[in-house]
């Protein structure tokens, strides 16, 4: 059951992977917030957009282990390291299209939102550790004794602020962002959650029944 898990961590991390690569294909329409911090480091100071969103999920993976250890397993420093290193293998592949600014590019950026939402639900589905940034969330939610929903809307505001005022690629997705993600996250996490439970209730009967 530990394997079907990681493999099930391994899938969700891809496709995850996969719908960033396809919004930052089109970036000019606008990405998720901390998409915009690490597309505006990497254009001001260079290295790689997958180093960056490294670099920030090991800077949150230290933040969050000092406030409170327990939001972070195995699978948080595999997600800081994993995602970053499957965006930049997308990117270099080349096979995804480039932005052509017409309305395929926004039907392109919402599937790619779709992608990162699904992604991100069967990940965390797998139950070996949230990301680096879920984590920071949960850590300070907890420590202030405040929603997540709200802290979310804080935090992410104040990195798009921070993303904004050094010159990163926002306009209106970058905005809506969450509001599209949100609920296919949800429903996904439920889904594969639903799935892997129900897989694992099926391999307890039948090693029962091999004992009896």
């Amino acid at each position: 059951m530990i394997v079907f898990r990681w493999a099930i961590f391994l899938i969700g991390m891809i496709i995850f992977s996969l719908g960033i690569t396809m919004t930052i294909k089109v970036q000019y329409l606008g990405i998720h917030p901390w998409d915009v911090l690490n597309v505006v480091l990497y254009e001001k100071i260079g290295l790689s957009i997958g180093s960056w969103a490294i670099i920030i999920g090991a800077l949150l993976i230290v933040i969050t282990w000092i406030m409170d250890k327990n939001h972070i397993k195995i699978g948080t420093f595999l997600n800081a390291f994993m995602v970053g290193l499957f965006v930049d293998f997308f990117l270099w592949l080349d096979f995804l299209p480039s932005a052509i600014h017409s309305w395929i590019d926004i039907l392109f950026i919402i599937t790619g939102i779709v992608v990162m939402g699904i992604g991100g639900g069967i990940y965390n589905a797998a139950g070996v550790g949230s990301g680096p940034r879920d984590g920071f969330m949960l850590s300070i939610s907890e420590r202030l004794n405040i929603s997540i929903r709200k802290i979310r809307i804080i935090t992410e505001s104040l990195i798009l602020l921070i993303g904004l005022l050094l010159g990163g690629p926002v306009f209106i997705f970058t905005v809506i962002f969450t509001f599209i993600q949100s609920p296919i996250f949800q429903y996904t996490f439920l889904k594969s959650s639903a799935y892997i439970q129900k897989v694992g209730e099926k391999k307890n009967v039948s090693q029962a029944s091999a004992v009896k």
